[in-house]
């Protein structure tokens, strides 16, 4: 039985930074500059998930649905204004956006990205 191909991305023990599989990408990225106001980091983490969908075979133009995870909502307005500015028009996709308490004390943001590949 053929079974497709899993490929991983900048694999370590405990996480990849990507997942490959059936023509689809599942992506997280979390901010690496700590502490830092939410739209910092949001246009870090935004940043860091395009160069991940690139190396995935994907762009931010084919993102399919994302989850926000806020360590506060009251950043969520200036999370919005970096995302809207970093999106291209015409490309949204199905968003979440919820606050969490996030694994980092620094972290105030976390996207969780589901892409389709080329």
């Amino acid at each position: 039985m053929f079974q497709k191909p899993i490929t991983r991305i900048g694999t370590t023990v405990r996480w990849s930074d990507a997942v490959v599989h059936g023509g689809t990408v599942q992506i997280v990225e979390v901010p690496t500059t700590l502490p830092a106001p939410a739209a910092d980091q949001a246009r870090q983490v935004l940043a860091q998930l395009e160069t991940t969908l690139t190396l995935a075979g994907s762009s931010k133009e084919r993102l399919l649905m994302c989850t926000i995870y806020l360590a506060d909502m009251a950043d969520r307005a200036s999370f919005n204004e970096v995302w809207d500015a970093w999106l291209v028009p015409g490309t949204a996709p199905v968003r979440a956006c919820v606050q969490v308490g996030l694994a980092e004390p620094g972290y105030r943001v976390e996207i969780h990205a589901v892409a389709a590949t080329v």
